[in-house]
């Protein structure tokens, strides 16, 4: 009964850590063709559980070594950081996630650009896509991860966990991409949640080494990790803004749809 409760309890803790991810997921895969969109997700989330059980393995085996500190990064005045491996891999991540939402903010700006698909860039692109959701993946897999390690030492219950929570992830997958393709106003949010995300995932660079001091300091002021509670309420604003911004806008044209029809 306790390996049941633990399996759903981890399975619910997937499911909330990896909301970021399928966002990151359904934005990305919008990069490939039309035809292939679908083909991706599920490529995507099939190879990145396959290699979560393998870090899972490997985390179990060799944790210390995500741990333990690299030598110090010292420029004075410009850079001061003392990081392990799990730091420096999921800064590389968050770095990469703000690329690709101001990257897809900027796509959306450029008027020359609105009308390309974008998934139209050669047949190649296909397959770069699927190893950048299956790299994103596993970064985000990271600190889900070494949350179910504190629940849990079962290595079968820890993978079934990941294996169930991937195929909800498939599932959603594809929903999540037709709400945003359905609600294109809901895309710019999603951008701008995922470049919050990766704001965040960047501040918690020194918060990885359970009894070892990291950090990471630049131009004199130590970056502090952002809290989840934060997280939350800048999620929760993002959206009120954009729920009050698109409510105005139809009020707007209301008032102006009323006004032509007056009689002059």
């Amino acid at each position: 009964m306790e390996i049941i409760f633990t399996l759903i309890m981890l399975i619910l803790l997937q499911a909330v850590l990896g909301f970021d991810n399928l966002l990151y997921i359904s934005l990305e895969s919008k990069r490939a063709p039309a035809k292939d969109q679908a083909k991706v997700r599920k490529w995507g989330i099939g190879l990145a559980i396959v290699l979560r059980i393998v870090l899972l393995f490997a985390l179990l085996q060799v944790l210390a070594v995500f741990e333990s500190p690299f030598p110090r990064l010292f420029w004075p005045g410009v850079i001061d950081a003392k990081l392990n491996l799990h730091g420096v891999i999921v800064m590389i991540g968050g770095v990469f996630i703000i690329y690709t939402a101001l990257r897809e903010i900027y796509h959306m700006l450029s008027l020359e650009k609105l009308g390309h698909d974008a998934g139209a860039d050669g047949a190649g692109s296909t397959k770069a896509i699927v190893v950048r959701i299956v790299i994103m993946n596993l970064v985000f897999s990271f600190d889900s991860i070494l949350s179910a390690m504190a629940l849990t030492d079962n290595f079968w219950v820890m993978a079934s966990a990941i294996i169930v929570s991937g195929i909800l992830m498939i599932w959603l997958a594809d929903r999540v991409s037709e709400f945003l393709e359905k609600n294109r106003m809901y895309e710019v949010l999603g951008l701008f949640v995922l470049f919050i995300v990766g704001i965040m995932l960047v501040s918690e660079v020194g918060g990885h080494g359970e009894g070892v001091e990291t950090y990471l300091k630049l131009f004199g002021h130590e970056i502090q990790p952002m809290s989840k509670a934060t997280f939350y309420f800048v999620i929760a604003v993002l959206v009120l803004i954009d729920l009050v911004q698109s409510r105005y806008q139809r009020n707007l044209l209301q008032m102006k749809t009323a006004e032509q029809a007056k009689p002059r």
